[in-house]
């Protein structure tokens, strides 16, 4: 198992991932994608995990307690998006900006 593998598999409490019979659970073709991004970076671009487990935390707890997981995804992705701002991989506008591309369709989604 690689590093990256036992830092996902370490998530425990709150950041635990969705599982269903040992299996991570995708239930959109994005949240996979987020999951395969952040993984795929923390193997190019070293950055503490802990920082990033940090960041979840942080996401799931500001969702409060009416939050029933089913929106896991996106707190991983705000957490993901807060890590790429402050590493200084891009900006907040940028991040923006491409948001706003998917939403008026300049960009089409990859499948």
């Amino acid at each position: 198992m690689s590093e990256v593998d036992r830092e996902v598999a370490d998530l425990k409490g709150p950041a635990a991932m969705p599982r269903r019979n040992g299996e991570l659970v995708f239930n959109q073709p994005w949240e996979g994608r987020a999951f395969g991004m952040t993984v795929a970076l923390r193997e190019s671009h070293p950055f503490g995990w802990e920082s990033f487990r940090v960041r979840l935390e942080r996401e799931i707890a500001a969702a409060g307690p009416a939050d029933d997981g089913t929106r896991y995804y996106e707190r991983w992705l705000a957490a993901f998006e807060q890590l790429l701002v402050d590493e200084g991989l891009v900006s907040s506008e940028e991040l923006a900006n491409r948001g706003d591309e998917y939403r008026e369709g300049v960009r089409d989604e990859v499948f």
